[in-house]
């Protein structure tokens, strides 16, 4: 069978009014898999991002660079009524818009539901807000910090005697980025049977709860506040780090038959006959019981040692990597994770690859982010402006 060499979303175009990392990461999915990105910034900054760092490499923010590769890239001054009006035509040639405006900031300009109704019925507008469009947290900015907190995310976070603690990413932003792209393939599927657009609204607020998962769950059984546990499963035993002779490794053992295995590796048979440890609901009663034998016994070798003999036992076991020990597993590079392109300003550069596949419509070969306004001129073009007229909207600040 061939491979068809579009990408599956070829053909769309995706207007991105977005910045920071919840919408570019979300356009940016869109785009690795075949959608025309342009992306609107305001004239001489553009996204914030761009100015987030060091590191930076030929001007642009390792950050900004991150979440931004396969698009276009146009500045537009949106609080002039020409910049509104070349928003408008370009909208008139899309298929879905994203922004993550504070509330209310669209519709001041005029681009309200009853516009997006009116003047562009197919199009799939997605909206990203911190808090959702409506309750006490409406108007207020969305953080991924502050998320992480209020959520309950941080609580659950860290050593049980120590503090709250955030992941090492923004990871309601990357979250509320994938929720975002799969709300807008669902209406853009929608559109295929109604023949009409719809908004999608993704929110930091929302989805940092969704994240809870089953933590949520145990608190809605239980009625009881959920508990740090460190680098250990509050459901699953064992399943955390451990101290080796050399180094710690990590065990996740996920059910009885694993768990008699891992006994058995560990030269400990009798654990898996005994009634405190044979079933899961066991050892999570005797935690500290049993993870204190297994590390006693755990401390007696190097790490690698025990991965071998663990990995033998089709035990799920790994060493905690630094980024730069993940990045060069072969592992990564079997994936293709770990992607060369030339940047205009920076040269060749490496960046993480696209970690989807699709066998009939592969996804995009990774090109660079966009200089500032590098697409300016030839997408106006497209609609029409010849030359002198963008040389006005230069001079007067539109673009």
């Amino acid at each position: 069978m061939s491979v068809n060499s579009e990408g599956a979303l070829a053909g769309l175009r995706v207007i991105d009014l977005s910045r920071v990392l919840a919408g570019p990461l979300c356009t940016m999915n869109l785009a690795d898999m075949g959608a025309d990105v342009i992306k609107i910034e305001q004239p001489v900054r553009g996204d914030e991002t761009r100015g987030w760092g060091p590191p930076f490499a030929g001007g642009e923010s390792a950050y900004f660079l991150s979440v931004n590769r396969n698009k276009r890239s146009v500045t537009l001054n949106l609080k002039e009524d020409r910049g509104r009006q070349i928003l408008n035509e370009l909208l008139s040639t899309a298929d879905v818009l994203v922004e993550n405006f504070k509330v209310g900031t669209l519709e001041k300009w005029g681009f309200d539901e009853a516009w997006r109704r009116r003047e562009a019925p197919c199009l799939v507008h997605c909206q990203i807000t911190g808090y959702g469009n409506r309750g006490p947290k409406a108007a207020r900015p969305g953080y991924d910090f502050l998320l992480q907190a209020e959520s309950g995310l941080m609580s659950i976070t860290g050593e049980p005697d120590g503090a709250p603690m955030k992941l090492g990413v923004a990871i309601v932003d990357v979250c509320t980025g994938q929720q975002a792209a799969m709300g807008i393939l669902a209406a853009l599927q929608a559109r295929q049977r109604t023949g009409l657009g719809q908004r999608v609204e993704a929110n930091l607020f929302a989805t940092s709860l969704a994240m809870l998962i089953n933590v949520a769950a145990n608190h809605f059984l239980t009625g009881q506040p959920p508990q740090r546990f460190g680098n250990a499963h509050p459901n699953i035993v064992p399943y955390r780090d451990f101290d080796c002779a050399d180094g710690r490794i990590v065990i996740a053992v996920g059910n009885d038959g694993q768990f008699a295995q891992l006994a058995d590796a560990l030269g400990q048979q009798e654990w898996s006959k005994d009634p405190r440890f044979k079933t899961n609901a066991g050892r999570v009663e005797n935690r500290q019981i049993l993870e204190s034998l297994m590390q006693q016994v755990l401390k007696s070798r190097d790490s690698g040692d025990w991965l071998e003999r663990l990995a033998q036992a089709g035990i799920p076991s790994g060493q905690i990597n630094t980024v730069d020990e993940a990045l060069a597993d072969p592992q990564t590079s079997a994936n293709e994770m770990v992607v060369n392109w030339d940047h205009p300003n920076a040269g060749p550069l490496r960046s993480l690859g696209v970690p989807l596949r699709l066998t009939e419509t592969p996804t995009r070969v990774p090109e660079a982010p966009p200089v500032l306004g590098a697409d300016t001129d030839s997408v106006l073009a497209d609609l029409g402006y010849d030359p002198d007229a963008i040389d006005a909207l230069r001079r007067d600040s539109v673009i």
